[in-house]
């Protein structure tokens, strides 16, 4: 008896665990048509790319990406390059970064920045998009 309760529990899990997967998927699916769209429509409006700097542990130092894209949040934290990946802008920091720049893998883009995070700061893509195209 428990034995079948245990195995129905990790079948309740599985299920659970891929139904959250689909979700993440679909999310970012979504998100990353919004970015496709804003790449177009920053080339069309001449908004012009600029290099890509990650920011240290802290917030501290600067490390050269060798990526070049937009800027979307005011803290530099967030950005999105020319073909239309997403970019976390933080670097692991030391002296070998300072010195050669960092590598920076593009991650699945949410339709909410900075959800769950602490300083309680989350904002709508599609209105970060926009909000940088109008700055221009």
């Amino acid at each position: 008896m428990a034995e079948d309760w245990s195995q129905e529990r990790a079948r309740i899990v599985a299920a659970q665990a891929e139904a959250a997967q689909r979700a993440a998927a679909k999310e970012s699916a979504a998100a990353q048509a919004l970015i496709d769209r804003f790449v177009a429509e920053a080339r069309e409006r001449g908004v012009a790319p600029e290099p890509l700097v990650a920011h240290g542990p802290g917030g501290r130092g600067r490390y050269r990406t060798g990526l070049t894209g937009w800027v979307l949040t005011r803290d530099g934290t967030v950005a999105v390059d020319t073909e239309g990946r997403y970019y976390l802008l933080r670097a692991i920091g030391g002296v070998r970064e300072r010195l050669t720049g960092t590598r920076l893998e593009p991650t699945d883009p949410p339709l909410v920045v900075g959800k769950g995070a602490r300083d309680g700061e989350s904002m709508d893509l599609d209105r970060l998009l926009e909000r940088r195209l109008d700055a221009g």
